[in-house]
């Protein structure tokens, strides 16, 4: 039987259409429930050695390391685009690097400059600085790996420790430990307050995931570790109460922000420990989910700034107050664009 699609249709008699709230723009915008913002972005950036330096990571599209004077123009662009936060990690030349990661230690290293430039340059930026021995290891662990192959926590603490008061000492507001070692936020608190920095915070990468997303960042610093895993001290996927754990104990410890890592394959964890915590909540869009994105729509099978721009709200929807993102700079374009 053919349709009579001319003829006039009575309509059904429902109480409820939830499409009445979707009809026009204006009505979309009014029920928005999470709004995505500039100054929910962190903007992870890599420093290398030199002048005028530039250079393309393969792997990460549309990011680079960058020389300390190409540093500052690249955050004054980030500032200008209502960017308020940037977190550092620094390139170093395998001659640099040793057992002990010893460069990472060393008073006027690069990672210091950098620091120390960027907050004289552009005082009103959030500076948040990664603390890890593995850009700085000829092994590629985060800590000091013994004679049996296993990373010793206790002593890594005190490397560590050492790089946080250099990072303290240039000018760092934050510093982002992310070597999953045991009690190392508490550690690191006591060594910064007994040092005279009490106002340095610590954003603690609290849940880092043993992940395979993680390729293309230790492309970008040559970091991979030389034998083994980090499935060590590094947090199991499978697992959510640990991360719970994890958490908790950061918490206790002193940690003034907590950080989960990786963000999309995770988010039911960003979401379990907001509902366990009041501290700020960040999550790390990172290098393998920025790729994947990007590959895609190199080749044409998604849209990459609708997909960026969704991926970072369901981050922020599942419970992250700000949101490290190798798309900070594209998606506060974006906002601007749409005068957000």
């Amino acid at each position: 039987m053919a349709l009579e699609l001319n003829r006039p249709r009575k309509e059904i008699e429902l109480p409820i259409r939830l499409r009445r709230k979707r009809q026009t723009i204006a009505i979309r915008a009014l029920l928005e429930e999470t709004r995505l913002n500039s100054t929910d972005l962190v903007a992870p950036l890599f420093v290398v050695e030199g002048t005028r330096q530039k250079q393309p990571i393969s792997s990460m599209p549309e990011v680079y390391r960058y020389s300390i004077d190409l540093l500052i123009e690249e955050v004054l662009e980030l500032e200008a685009l209502g960017l308020t936060a940037v977190n550092l990690f620094a390139y170093v030349p395998e001659e640099k690097k040793d057992p002990f990661g010893s460069e990472s230690m060393r008073p006027g290293n690069l990672l210091s400059n950098a620091i120390s430039t960027l907050k004289q340059k552009i005082p009103g930026i959030c500076l948040m600085v990664d603390i890890a021995l593995d850009p700085y290891t000829d092994h590629g662990h985060d800590g000091f790996l013994n004679s049996h192959g296993e990373v010793e926590n206790d002593f890594s603490l005190e490397l560590l420790g050492k790089m946080s008061l250099l990072a303290a000492d240039a000018g760092a507001d934050l510093i982002s430990p992310s070597d999953m070692m045991d009690g190392r936020v508490g550690y690191l608190r006591g060594l910064l307050d007994r040092s005279g920095y009490s106002k340095v915070g610590i954003v603690s990468y609290a849940a880092k995931y043993a992940s395979a997303f993680y390729g293309p960042f230790r492309q970008a610093l040559d970091s991979a570790p030389k034998s083994g895993d980090k499935k060590s001290y590094q947090l199991n996927p499978a697992n959510i109460r640990e991360a719970l754990l994890e958490c908790s104990l950061d918490e206790a410890e002193g940690a003034d922000m907590l950080l989960i890592k990786p963000a999309l394959p995770y988010l039911d964890v960003v979401a379990k420990i907001r509902e366990r915590t009041l501290l700020p909540i960040g999550a790390y869009h990172v290098s393998g989910e920025y790729a994947m994105l990007m590959a895609a729509a190199k080749e044409g099978w998604l849209n990459r700034d609708a997909a960026l721009a969704e991926s970072l709200l369901s981050i922020k929807r599942a419970g992250a107050d700000f949101i490290f993102t190798y798309g900070a700079k594209r998606m506060a374009e974006i906002l601007k664009q749409n005068g957000k």
